[in-house]
Parts: structure tokens; sequence; C-alpha cells
């Protein structure tokens, strides 16, 4: 019945001047998820993206893939009717409430947008008739135009649109259109939360993983790389650098204080994070801390982390209580694979009585006992870094 989609977006109508811009990424990101489906043409046209469905098209699975694009409000099936002409008009609006509704008991409303201005009815106009059609052919059919219980949309532009359905998107704002960060991401539930919270806001990702062999296993890498998988259903494509943290950790492990492993090993990630963050050309780190979740996000110790890039950290999920995180992670599928019990470097090596207010000048004067292999050792990380794309 529905061969074609309808997409209506939010924060972009506010956009001024540049929201073509916005349009054009929201366009070209619906046609991304869609490829993988079949050959679905996207178009945008007065307010709105209109999709195009292949004849052998699967509904279920294309509302999934559009139900993962930012920057969407809500989108419904609709009926494609190719004449605006008044009779033809009522009649496909007719047939669209024969065929979805089988029990015509009901409350309804017509609401009409007249795109087409030289179209001899006004919007009022085309309801008022329209309504007066519906309960001529339909006498189960009540008119309430407060509370109605469907909600039956006429769009009239070159073509004609029907439709009674709003599916809800997620909001936010198109993957590009603010840019570009550095995700670390490990194997917790945290930080691919902080991933999609980030994207939703319209910034697209690479993302540096810390691995620790023979203290991590493979399948602990498989795993972020399992997680990454799952959040580029919504973040779209990214690229993930795999680096070898075994020497660094080892060597900050034999120099460093133990209360202080925790800061200082997170102080190098920040380092390295940031290196392949200019290689990027990304606008700041992200990660999944939380104030005061654990001993190393308390703020002391957030301020003794910033302190060790010169790279904006963006932290979508710094207010946030553990449930709250949960309640995402469940929602876009990566919580059962964040709970699989595979260790990754931060989770080793950690002190039994972590610092929680470390003092940065004491921190900094901790790290000078590395000064003699460290610059040595973080070439060498750099240098083997393994690359995944990530699709």
């Amino acid at each position: 019945m529905f061969k074609a989609f309808l997409i209506k977006y939010g924060e972009i109508g506010l956009k001024g001047k540049n929201r073509y811009l916005f349009e054009n990424a929201l366009r070209d990101r619906v046609a991304e998820v869609l490829k993988p489906l079949g050959q679905y043409i996207v178009s945008k046209e007065q307010g709105r993206i209109f999709v195009e469905c292949p004849d052998d098209y699967d509904y279920e699975e294309t509302v999934k893939a559009i139900q993962r694009v930012f920057g969407i409000s809500s989108f419904s099936p609709v009926v494609v009717i190719d004449s605006s002409e008044w009779d033809t008009l009522t009649k496909g609006v007719g047939d669209y409430v024969e065929s979805m509704y089988p029990n015509k008991n009901f409350t309804f409303k017509v609401m009409a947008k007249r795109a087409d201005k030289n179209y001899p009815m006004t919007s009022p106009e085309i309801c008022r008739e329209m309504g007066a059609y519906l309960l001529e052919r339909f006498s189960e059919l009540k008119v309430d135009v407060h509370e109605p219980e469907v909600r039956l949309t006429v769009e009239v532009r070159n073509k004609s649109y029907i439709y009674s359905i709003a599916i809800p998107g997620l909001g936010g704002m198109p993957v590009g259109t603010n840019g570009k960060a550095m995700l670390l991401l490990s194997g917790g539930i945290d930080s691919p939360v902080a991933g999609y919270m980030i994207s939703k806001r319209g910034v697209s990702l690479s993302a540096v993983y810390f691995h620790a062999p023979p203290y991590t296993s493979e399948r602990a890498k498989q795993k972020v790389v399992d997680l990454g998988q799952k959040i580029s259903k919504y973040t779209g494509r990214m690229k993930l650098y795999v680096v070898n943290f075994t020497d660094i950790q080892l060597y900050i492990y034999e120099k460093c204080p133990h209360d202080e492993l925790t800061i200082i090993m997170r102080r190098y990630m920040m380092r390295i994070a940031e290196h392949f963050a200019e290689q990027e050309n990304c606008l700041g780190l992200v990660t999944g801390e939380s104030i005061g979740q654990v001993a190393s996000q308390t703020m002391h110790s957030l301020a003794a982390t910033n302190d060790a890039c010169t790279m904006p950290v963006y932290r979508p999920l710094v207010a946030f209580d553990k449930q709250d995180i949960v309640d995402v992670a469940e929602k876009i599928d990566t919580y059962e694979t964040s709970i699989q019990p595979y260790e990754d470097c931060c989770t080793i090596f950690v002190a039994k009585h972590p610092v929680t207010k470390p003092s940065i000048k004491k921190i900094r004067n901790s790290e000078r006992k590395l000064e003699e292999k460290i610059d040595e050792m973080l070439e060498a990380a750099i240098n083997s870094v393994e690359i995944i794309d990530i699709e």
C-alpha cells in the first residue's frame, strides 16, 4: 500500500539561511542507511524529505533504518496520488480510510497542507470539504477537531500525499553537520553511549581503543569492534584505531605511585587519542565519563585528565546516573555486548586505593619518572597502531 515515506525534521527548520546544508546532510544520511536495502530515491522539497521505495522493498526494515537517522522528528508512510485534481484526491483519501481502518467507528480530523499556493482551495477549505466527503462516504465516522483518534493529513504539492501514521524519529541533528570528534571507546557500558549521544548533536566520529595483550584478549578487542559496529548504525562509518598500550601501562605501573596509576594511564591515553584526532581533523575528544561514578571521574580527576591535552574534551554523560546510561545502552542495543566478561585495559592494573582528589602538580611530578623511555614508547604505540574501518 505504501510506496513512499515523508520525513519531517525539527531543529533544522530553525537554521535560517544555512538550513539547506542541514537538509542536504539529512537527505544524504537517509540515502546512506537505505542503500543496502535497495534502490530508494531520496529527495527534498519545501521542508520535507521524501523517500520513494522500490517495488519489492521490506517495510519493517525500511522503518528500522530510518529510525536510526539523527535529525528526524517523525516520519510517515504515505500513499501518493499523482494528481491533485479534487475528485481524484477525495477518492484517494476515501480509499485510504477504507483500506487502513476496517473498523470505521472512530473520531477523526482532516489536516491539510497546501504547498502549491495556486491550488484553487485553501487549506481550511480542503479540511472542511474532505471531512464532509468522508462523513458522507462512511456513516460510522465522527469528527473531533480537538482530540481525534485519527489525524488524517493531506499534503497537496505537485503530487498529493495522504497519511495518518506518525513514527517518532530520534531528533537531534544530522551526523556531520557539527564537525568531527575522536571517541575513546572501551568495552564498557558508558563510552558507546557517549558516542551515540554526541553524534545525536551532529558530530561524526572516529574512535580509539587501548588494547593490552596478553592481559587483554583478542575477544576483548572483538567486543569493542562489535560495539563500534552497533553504534555505527546511528553514527555512520567510523575509523577505529587499536593502540597496543601494554608496554606503556607496565612502565607506568613500575615507575609511578600506585594510587595515581589510573589517572596517569588515562592522561597518556588522552595524549595518544589527541594525536590521532589531529590526524583526523577532529575538533575534540569524547569520553564516557560521568562525575563521581568511579575514583577516576571525580571533578579533581577529570581536571587532572584534561590537563594532559590541549583539545576540548566532551563528556555527553557527565551528569547521567548509571541507570540513565544503562537505559540508553539498552535502547541502542549495546548493553548486552558491553557486559560480556572480557576485560580491557581500563579494568586491569586498577589500584586498590586510587586517589580521588589528585593534585595536578603531583601528577606532573610523578610523570617525570617516566621521562627516560616514555616518548619512545608513545612513538612505538602510535607507529604500530591497527586501523579498522567500521560500517
